[in-house]
């Protein structure tokens, strides 16, 4: 028997009729056929769906929020920074775990479904990225602020060049989300630092110079 085969609670009709036990699953479906740990006794049994409970969603991307709902095993646990899919009136998206509201006023960083009143989320599929750059002229007092439309997996590097629109620049420094998970550290400033663009609050970079090629994502 294979140690990574699946496993359930069932009832076996040879050794413990009245008493769940541990059965190996040999093959799923409305009759299962498993097999008992205990006396092996291979045998067919109806096996329950789990209990599931649907819990509302808060979506937001850009400032803007819309309710949806989502339903999920009852006895499932969820944390902050985890991500799923939810259908909204506009798309179906991919959205990552912001908070988790499962009282009037409490919040927690991890909890079962049955325990939640509200997942809150924000959009991760495409993520606008705030760009902080440092004029290429050296004056600190006209820093300024781009924004960059990109998928949320796309690759930011500290001590690579990007394009935003009609500027050039090159990153010095990233800001990773708190929801944002194996980073080690909420700032990255060594060349070959890397992070996804959906865990960046924001790029701190150093303008090289003015062009003409807009930045296309997508």
């Amino acid at each position: 028997m294979s140690d990574s085969a699946a496993r359930v609670a069932v009832t076996c009709p040879s050794c413990s009729p009245g008493l769940e036990v541990a059965h190996e699953m040999l093959a799923p479906g409305g009759q299962a056929t498993v097999r008992c740990t205990d006396c092996e006794h291979v045998h067919k049994t109806t096996l329950r769906s789990p209990e599931t409970r649907s819990v509302t969603v808060i979506v937001s991307q850009d400032g803007e929020s819309e309710s949806t709902t989502v339903d999920a095993p009852a006895t499932e646990e969820i944390a902050v920074g985890e991500e799923f899919i939810v259908d909204t009136d506009e798309a179906i998206l991919t959205v990552r775990i912001t908070s988790l509201q499962v009282g009037t006023e409490q919040r927690a960083e991890r909890a079962p479904v049955e325990a939640v009143e509200t997942i809150w989320t924000r959009v991760v599929d495409n993520v606008k990225t705030d760009v902080t750059m440092h004029p290429a002229d050296g004056r600190h007092d006209a820093t300024r602020s781009v924004e960059m439309y990109v998928p949320g997996d796309y690759e930011f590097t500290v001590g690579e060049t990007e394009n935003a629109g009609d500027h050039r620049f090159t990153v010095t420094g990233l800001q990773v989300r708190e929801d944002a998970h194996g980073y080690g550290f909420a700032k990255l400033d060594h060349d070959g630092d890397m992070a996804f663009a959906k865990d960046l609050k924001r790029v701190y970079a150093h303008e090289e110079s003015s062009g003409s090629t807009a930045w296309s994502g997508w």
